[in-house]
Formats: structure tokens, C-alpha cells, sequence
């Protein structure tokens, strides 16, 4: 069975790859499974149909038969186990991919969500000029340390994972700061995830969405 993923109708990157379901078309490229696309527009998000796959309002949600599943970190989970191409084989290396995601997620993402809100959200307010430095810090305090775990490795655990496929996606939201720049072997970490075709293709697609808005 095809599954159905959704999208946003007109993306608040304007097409960079940002918005949450390149993440997921990203995995589905990875393991080889066609998918089909449903558009929703920002109000659209909101009507019950949505919310009844998605409670929060948001996307993407993946659809597949009676399975309906929202968050990325799910969606991706849900694909790598189906699939051979997202985790390693072996228990103890599978665990290890498995802990990177939640990293990605739970402990490097975080920050940067609080970078963009600073930057994009607050940047009018009194206090804005005082508090991003102090939120630029914590990012450079998580990157130091992933920094240095990383060093000269190609991916996080051997082989590309899941746990490199979020931890690239995240790592993305903070080209535009210019932060990432700042750690060579990061900057060299991301731009290995952008060369895989998998998600070129994911890219192009989301991009392509965009354009034709």
C-alpha cells in the first residue's frame, strides 16, 4: 500500500527544505517506497479532519491504510523498522541509531527551535537584543559537544542512520545564523547529508511544491 503523507500547501521556508516532511519524504526516499502527497493550507491544518490524524494542528502525519501517524521522529521510526535501510542490522548498533534520533530531537533540536523563535518571533521585542546572545550559547554549547563526539567520523555511529538523517534535518535550521559555519566538521556532517540522493529527491519535491504556488 502507497502511503499518504501531508504537506504544507505553501511552505513558511518558501521551499528550503525546512518544513518537517522533507524529514519524512528524506526517509522514504532512503528506503526505495513511493508515496503520494495531500496538500493542506494553514486553515486546513485546523479543520477536524486534520486534527483527527494530527491533534496538534500541524504536519506532516503519515497515512497508510488504518494507521495514521504524526511527529517525524515517529513517521521516521516507523519507516527504519519496516525497512532495512535505516538501521543497522545488529541489536547493539540498532540501539545506538535509535538513541541518535532521540538526541537529534530531544536534546539538539531544542535549542535551535529557540534560536529561530529569537531571531524570526522576538526580534521586535525590548529585551531581544539582550537574550539572543544568551540563546546563541546554549546552541554553541550543544554543538561543542556534538562537535567533538563526531570529530573526523563520516556519520554519527558508522554507517548513515536514521539517527543522521534527523540530526542533518535539524542541524539545517541553523544555516541561515550562520552558527553552523563555525564547526567545520558539522558544516562537512550536513553537507554529506545533502549529497545523498535520497535527499536530493526529497528536496526537489518539497521545493517543487513551492514553486508551483
Amino acid at each position: 500500500m502507497i502511503p499518504t503523507i501531508t504537506a504544507f500547501e505553501r511552505s513558511p521556508d518558501g521551499g528550503k527544505g525546512l518544513a518537517r516532511d522533507t524529514r519524512v519524504r528524506w526517509a522514504l526516499e532512503e528506503v526505495g517506497q513511493p508515496y503520494e502527497v495531500r496538500l493542506v493550507s494553514f486553515a486546513g491544518m485546523k479543520a477536524p479532519d486534520h486534527l483527527a490524524i494530527h491533534p496538534f494542528g500541524q504536519i506532516p502525519t503519515y497515512e497508510e491504510g488504518s494507521l495514521c501517524l504524526f511527529e517525524t521522529g515517529s513517521i521516521v521510526f516507523h519507516l527504519a523498522e519496516q525497512h532495512a535501510a535505516l538501521l543497522p542490522g545488529d541489536r547493539d548498533g540498532r540501539a545506538r541509531a535509535i538513541t541518535w534520533m532521540f538526541a537529534a530531537l530531544n536534546t539538539v533540536e531544542p535549542p535551535i527551535l529557540e534560536l529561530t523563535t529569537a531571531r524570526i518571533f522576538e526580534a521586535d521585542r525590548s529585551w531581544s537584543e539582550q537574550r539572543l546572545p544568551l540563546v546563541k550559547d546554549r546552541v554553541r554549547a550543544r554543538l561543542d559537544q556534538l562537535s567533538a563526539y563526531l570529530g573526523a567520523a563520516e556519520w554519527l555511529d558508522g554507517a548513515f542512520s536514521a539517527g543522521d538523517l534527523l540530526m542533518v534535518s535539524v542541524l539545517l535550521r541553523l544555516r541561515m545564523s550562520g552558527i553552523l559555519d563555525e564547526y567545520q566538521n558539522l558544516a562537512a556532517y550536513v553537507a554529506r547529508g545533502e549529497a545523498r540522493p535520497a535527499y536530493a529527491r526529497a528536496f526537489a519535491a518539497q521545493f517543487a511544491v513551492n514553486a508551483a504556488s
